[in-house]
């Protein structure tokens, strides 16, 4: 007798972790998107075709700098920015994480949420990471937003070649994090529209913390040869 006959149903083939979805038609806000990372990753995300918002406290402050961003980036208030958009990069200082994402928490339901906030601090050694009472800003978004599906991503990026017009291609993987296979998916789709870019799966939240924190290992890497260093992952 064969395994059909018993009444087992042959398992399903296994996902190819490269099958990803088409996101080209979904539009991204970027919440601080008039800092040096945010408004890097807008302009990235815009000149690969994205349709971008980007926003601010102050919606003519977001405008002013749309403006200077080009390819069809709008420009908003936080919460404008939130409502427009499909998914949202939080990408605001980590000392105004938290009371962001509180004020945001109606526009921010039901939507994907892609924090890549750093929690750091310096002194006269440099950079050192800090930990937040939830684990990680990741985990503090996710416990500060229950009714958005939040991933982690965008930590390692050099703003500095992001905001580069000269360059054509930032070459870095893209450590993504997340609950939801589907939404890990879509934040890595997201990252590969960035020509040179590749999103790979780094695990669920509980796991964001170690990737934040490398951040400050990156800034050692970059004051020391002086560089603008990325990560790739090898024999993926």
């Amino acid at each position: 007798m064969t395994t059909n006959d018993s009444g087992s149903a042959p398992k399903p083939p296994a996902k190819d972790p490269w099958d990803l979805p088409d996101v080209s038609g979904l539009t991204v806000g970027v919440l601080g998107g008039t800092g040096p990372q945010g408004r890097g990753l807008a302009y990235r995300l815009a000149r690969a075709g994205q349709k971008v918002v980007i926003g601010s406290r102050a919606a003519d402050r977001a405008e002013a700098a749309a403006a200077e961003l080009g390819h069809g980036v709008e420009g908003a208030d936080n919460a404008d920015c939130a409502r427009r958009s499909d998914i949202v990069i939080v990408a605001v200082p980590w000392e105004g994480h938290a009371e962001t994402l509180e004020s945001l928490r109606e526009e921010l339901a039901g939507k994907l949420v892609v924090d890549c906030v750093n929690p750091l601090g310096f002194d006269k050694k440099g950079a050192y990471a800090l930990k937040p009472e939830e684990g990680s800003a990741a985990e503090q978004a996710a416990a500060l937003l229950p009714d958005s599906r939040v991933t982690a991503a965008f930590h390692h990026l050099s703003a500095v070649l992001l905001g580069d017009e000269s360059i054509e291609e930032i070459d870095t993987d893209v450590m993504v994090l997340g609950e939801a296979r589907a939404d890990t998916d879509t934040v890595q789709a997201l990252a590969n529209r960035i020509p040179g870019m590749r999103g790979v799966f780094a695990g669920r939240l509980r796991n964001a913390h170690q990737v934040e924190s490398l951040v400050a290992n990156l800034i050692s890497v970059n004051r020391r040869y002086k560089a603008h260093a990325g990560l790739r992952a090898t024999d993926v």
